[in-house]
């Protein structure tokens, strides 16, 4: 089975400091991710997760 492995990282250019309170959060849209798939695998610290969505479109993740 093929390995897909999308990069999202973003080139940053240098800012003002700011607050972690007042800075903003990474906001990806679903369909970014999923690219017209229903299931995909994150790996975070070399374990696998699933997130799929249902058919009612609400998000699951598991291990």
């Amino acid at each position: 089975m093929g390995e897909t492995i999308v990069n999202f990282a973003t080139k940053q250019t240098a800012a003002p400091s700011i607050s972690a309170s007042s800075a903003k959060k990474l906001r990806i849209e679903s369909n970014h991710l999923f690219q017209g798939r229903s299931e995909i695998v994150i790996v975070h610290e070399n374990q696998e997760y699933s997130l799929r969505i249902t058919r009612n479109g609400k998000l699951i993740l598991t291990k």
